[in-house]
């Protein structure tokens, strides 16, 4: 069987990005499957501190995490390396890695840093030029879009599909990192409009403060569609929530 491989990219900073990677890895683990996550860029950690993809480990379960560098200070990684003065992330480092990884897993996670577009090394290459040398090694890689559920969420969820489409990165879906518990007007609507922004489908919505759940494995199935390995229903979801008419 062929491994699944997702690119996991952000709206912006803190939309709930690692926090939806561990919903898809459980929900895969508890699917049965053989799960992978790696971080190319871990920045604003120090050393034998854990990072996004421990944070992953431990709200999933047993699954195999691998880290490419890591740079003390929480910038952009291109940023964080020219300070430290430690050597940039190339793309050709993340394709080894994740064709190592594809090879005994059945789905591999690459979560980004930040949004699409943040710079990893001094030629401007980022998360999107990782996902388009994996593909040009000959895997199949997709890339699935966090993002928040609020006002101006649309404005940056059309730029980033139209920046995946320009480099002819496949969208798998959008999923919202934090569905907050009183939903606004905004919020209501965005259910519709999100898909629309994207040109892809809403996957989920994890609730707010997800990370803190009791038992986070039957969230993550209970708030992914099933094409990510739940059971979330977008058509019911957006019902549930419809916003009153004027």
């Amino acid at each position: 069987m062929t491994a699944r491989i997702l690119f996991v990219t952000g709206t912006n900073t803190d939309v709930g990005k690692t926090v939806a990677t561990a919903a898809l890895a459980s929900a895969a683990l508890h699917g049965g499957r053989k799960v992978a996550v790696l971080k190319p860029g871990q920045t604003g950690v120090a050393p034998g501190e854990p990072g996004d993809a421990a944070e992953v480990r431990r709200l999933a379960g047993e699954l195999t995490i691998r880290e490419l560098a890591r740079y003390p200070e929480p910038l952009a990684p291109d940023t964080a390396a020219r300070r430290a003065g430690m050597p940039y992330l190339s793309p050709a480092e993340v394709v080894a890695e994740v064709t190592d990884l594809a090879a005994t897993h059945d789905l591999v996670l690459v979560e980004g840093a930040g949004g699409l577009l943040v710079r990893y090394d001094d030629e401007g290459r980022t998360l999107a030029d990782q996902a388009r040398a994996v593909r040009a090694a000959g895997l199949d890689a997709e890339v699935l879009l966090i993002a928040s559920a609020g006002l101006g969420t649309l404005n940056i969820v059309s730029l980033t599909a139209e920046a995946l489409a320009a480099r002819e990165l496949p969208l798998a879906g959008v999923v919202i990192g934090s569905w907050p518990a009183e939903p606004g007007l905004a919020e209501r609507c965005n259910l519709a409009d999100l898909p629309r922004s994207a040109g892809a489908p809403l996957l989920g919505a994890l609730p707010e403060r997800a990370g803190a759940a009791e038992d986070f494995a039957a969230l993550a199935t209970a708030s992914l569609a099933p094409t990510l390995g739940g059971r979330w229903n977008a058509e019911h979801f957006a019902h549930v929530h419809r916003p009153e008419r004027p």
